[in-house]
């Protein structure tokens, strides 16, 4: 059934991959960006562009307002800064999105009347243990440093809001390490890589699909379990799009 889309980052990694898709089913795709040139491409791959900063509680009130979706999706992050130059202020700043904005939203889509969000999360938080990790395995809520940045300050945050306000569905998906066009790497890398088209294909399925919760979305073989995502979500790991057509191969 179309729904009502507001997706929150669409000019992003996995928001440019996952546009396509909810179009192609018929769904009415409201966008954000906070970028004039970038919601000039929105409009031309077919979106309602909406430029709006998640850190404005009152604009992004408004703005998911008047879109009345009847589904939210979180894919934002902020790694605007240099991490190669400073990657302590990259985590920090990417952390407090999480922190802040998501709440900010999360109250937005209830006070619209959305029934469901829809959030981007990490498969690479949990404690040490014995891998493959299942979505019931504890984080490591005490790490330090780096970690403890993008976990403590960022992510424990984030599954909160999304999962514990009254109101609406919220859905987790814990991304693995992304690869493919436009991420940090065109190969497999990480402990648990996952394409980016597999990552908005999760997304995209997680609209109609899965009761309310967490899944972690990897590729097989690595330190998460998917059967979870598999079995509820119908998702497959090896997903993949038609190079930057927005065409999903067979």
């Amino acid at each position: 059934m179309p729904h009502t889309i507001f997706l929150a980052g669409a000019a992003g990694v996995i928001g440019q991959r996952l546009v396509p898709l909810l179009l192609e089913q018929g769904h009415i795709v409201f966008g954000t960006t906070r970028s004039a040139h970038r919601a000039t491409d929105l409009e031309a791959a077919g979106v309602r562009p909406v430029i709006v900063d998640v850190f404005d509680a009152e604009a992004l009130a408004r703005a998911v307002a008047d879109a009345a979706p009847t589904v939210v999706i979180h894919q934002l992050t902020d790694l605007s800064g240099d991490m190669a130059a400073d990657p302590e202020a990259a985590r920090r700043a990417n952390a407090r999105l999480r922190r802040e904005g998501t709440p900010n939203l999360v109250r937005a889509a209830v006070a619209a009347g959305a029934q469901r969000i829809i959030a981007q999360s990490i498969a690479w938080a949990y404690a040490p243990g014995t891998p493959p990790y299942a979505e019931e395995d504890l984080l490591e809520v005490d790490a330090e440093g780096a970690r403890g940045t993008t976990i403590r300050e960022g992510i424990v945050p984030l599954e909160r809001a999304v999962l514990e306000t009254p109101g609406i569905e919220g859905v987790v998906l814990r991304y693995g390490q992304l690869f493919g066009p436009r991420t940090w790497s065109e190969t497999p890398d990480g402990a648990s890589p996952l394409h980016v088209d597999a990552a908005a294909y999760a997304a995209f399925l997680a609209i109609d699909h899965g009761a309310p919760g967490i899944y972690n979305v990897a590729n097989p073989g690595g330190e998460v379990r998917i059967d979870k995502a598999i079995s509820a979500l119908g998702w497959r790991p090896d997903f993949r799009m038609i190079a930057d057509q927005g065409v999903p191969t067979a």
